[in-house]
């Protein structure tokens, strides 16, 4: 679900600014005579573009997950004794990776998900859905918690968000050669750029951020085998097994949701490749693996 937030976030923030960018007139330090570009201006203009895209929605990650899943954060004194015993065991394990205490939320779903969000590890938030806590035993929550804070610990977000900025630097750059190309070559456009470059640049950045999702998805995969490892080695090898489990229970391949093979419950491998999480069978045959 972290990942969903700040890929749709990203993507969004993108837009607005190479909109902004084009009113302010900022883009035509590029235009050139012919075909030419200044190349070494467009990486940079890309580059502003892209990290400054990455780094806002990294920053507005809590805030979107918050608004977007509609998490309640629990408040202090906690109101219920499963409230109370959230608390206490994310600062338990909050404690054991050496992070500050996050935020806890519960979100109204009636699957079982939780995430983890925020761009410091030492405020970071961490949200479990009501399905969550009705389906799962103590044991397994404990688990999903436990992986949930070493994505905190491991600075996931953070990274993602330096992968995606870069990614998107290079997603602007060619973009906006293939947009160039067009207007100059195929539309013969000799002034300044006009609005084939722009459809088709915009165009190109859907159709080239679609590919570098790629590389985020199997970034993201990685990470859940390591978030697995250090759920494990908080809660237990046997706890964390027993949670993943209990997703496959509920979750049994032929009665999946299209929207849920997304995230790397099944698929085939080109829908792997698309996949933020690596499918249930991997992931426990790889904590059964571990030493």
């Amino acid at each position: 679900m972290r990942i969903f937030l700040f890929l749709a976030t990203n993507v969004a923030i993108m837009v607005v600014i190479s909109i902004v960018f084009s009113l302010l007139g900022l883009t035509g330090t590029l235009d050139a005579q012919g075909i030419n570009l200044d190349l070494n201006a467009l990486l940079i203009v890309s580059a502003v573009i892209g990290m400054t895209g990455s780094f806002i929605s990294l920053a507005l990650s809590k805030w979107t997950a918050k608004q977007t899943m509609g998490v309640q954060v629990i408040e202090q004194p906690p109101q219920t004794q499963t409230e109370q015993w959230l608390l206490a065991l994310v600062a338990k394990q909050a404690q054991q990776a050496g992070i500050g205490m996050p935020e806890v939320g519960v979100f109204e779903a009636p699957e079982a998900n939780a995430f983890a969000t925020g761009m410091n590890k030492n405020s970071a938030l961490v949200a479990v859905s009501t399905g969550l806590l009705q389906r799962m035993n103590k044991d397994e929550i404990e688990a999903v918690i436990g992986h949930e804070i070493t994505h905190v610990a491991n600075g996931d977000m953070v990274t993602m968000a330096l992968m995606q900025g870069v990614l998107n630097t290079f997603v602007y750059f060619f973009a906006s050669i293939i947009g160039h190309v067009v207007d100059r070559v195929i539309l013969q456009n000799e002034r300044e750029h006009g609005i084939g470059y722009f459809i088709t640049q915009m165009v190109a950045q859907i159709a080239l951020g679609f590919l570098a999702s790629i590389l985020v998805m199997w970034f993201s995969r990685y990470r859940e085998f390591k978030a697995d490892a250090g759920g494990a080695n908080l809660a237990g090898r046997g706890k964390m097994i027993s949670a993943l489990r209990a997703l496959q229970r509920e979750y049994e391949p032929q009665d999946l949701p299209g929207q849920l093979e997304v995230f790397g419950i099944n698929g085939s491998n080109a829908q792997k490749l698309f996949m933020s999480h690596p499918p249930l069978e991997e992931r426990i045959e790889a904590l059964q693996n571990m030493r």
